[in-house]
């Protein structure tokens, strides 16, 4: 029994110990429907917008950085993806598309997108 009640001890101990270290942490909750992330930089989102669309299966036929714009096909139906840096420093990333042979293909680049830049 005194072996048990010593390494009942250490445990709680140890726990206690645990909350007084979490007490100097923050943590923030953010209200529900919120991302909180981290400012992207340009070439991040570039790739990621990039690579998101490479994704779905869309073949890149024009990647300029310079303008940012890329366009992908894949059987028939374009993507064209837009990143601008703001004034601010923020980055705005916009996909679009004329075509409707795929209803769904813009809203899967878009999650892909947001899986690249870990939202």
């Amino acid at each position: 029994m005194g072996g048990q009640t010593a390494l009942r001890r250490l445990l709680n101990v140890s726990l206690l110990g645990s909350f007084v270290l979490l007490t100097g942490c923050p943590y923030y909750v953010a209200p529900a429907g919120t991302v909180v992330t981290i400012p992207a930089s340009f070439d991040r989102s570039f790739a990621a917008a990039s690579g998101a669309m490479r994704d779905e299966g869309l073949t890149i036929t024009t990647q300029d950085s310079a303008s940012g714009t890329i366009v992908g096909g894949r059987d028939g139906n374009t993507v064209t993806a837009s990143v601008r840096q703001q004034a601010d420093g923020s980055v705005v990333v916009q996909f679009h598309s004329g075509d409707e042979g795929d209803p769904t293909l813009l809203q899967r680049v878009s999650q892909s997108y947001d899986r690249r830049m870990g939202r």
